[in-house]
């Protein structure tokens, strides 16, 4: 039997700094705030809301956004993890990664894909080629918890290696 790992958020509404007896509540659709917050034992809150498509606030967090994110990290840590192993030195890693979410008419909706991109600079040597790179992108999809909990497509589009000069 494996090991098991819990997690605890805290998700507030409305946001802690909405005075809560003023506030129209869910009297309709359109009255309600979607800004709320998110808290982590011993982190600092994460101000959230909706997207702005779905009359929330653009300056916020919101769900679909931290979940492409989270996929991203998932990956990046596990690719770090593994370059570490391989003896790869990497030095700067960047991803610009955008998910696709279908809406229905009724209004469901539901993650189609996400696509990964990252781009990898680290210093010469034995495993800094593309092959290696790629096998490790390859492996560290293969083993990120979150890829592997979701039911579409998350692509991997790696950009080739950029390598630094070490000295």
């Amino acid at each position: 039997m494996g090991a098991h790992h819990d997690y605890s958020v805290t998700v507030s509404w409305p946001d802690p700094g909405v005075e809560h007896d003023t506030a129209p509540g869910t009297t309709s659709y359109t009255a309600y705030s979607r800004d709320h917050e998110v808290s982590l034992a011993g982190k600092a809150p994460l101000p959230g809301s909706a997207d702005p498509a779905f009359r929330g606030d653009p300056a916020r967090y919101n769900p679909e956004e931290l979940f492409v994110a989270s996929l991203a990290q998932c990956h990046m840590l596990w690719f770090l993890h593994l370059a570490s192993q391989a003896r790869l030195v990497v030095r700067r890693y960047a991803d610009d990664a955008t998910g696709t979410m279908r809406v229905e008419s009724r209004g469901e909706g539901q993650f189609t894909d996400v696509t990964l991109r990252p781009r990898v600079t680290a210093d010469p040597g034995p495993a800094a080629t593309d092959a290696v790179i790629t096998d490790l992108h390859h492996r560290a999809h293969a083993l990120c918890f979150i890829a592997r909990s979701v039911n579409f497509p998350v692509l991997v589009e790696p950009t080739p290696v950029r390598l630094t000069v070490v000295g």
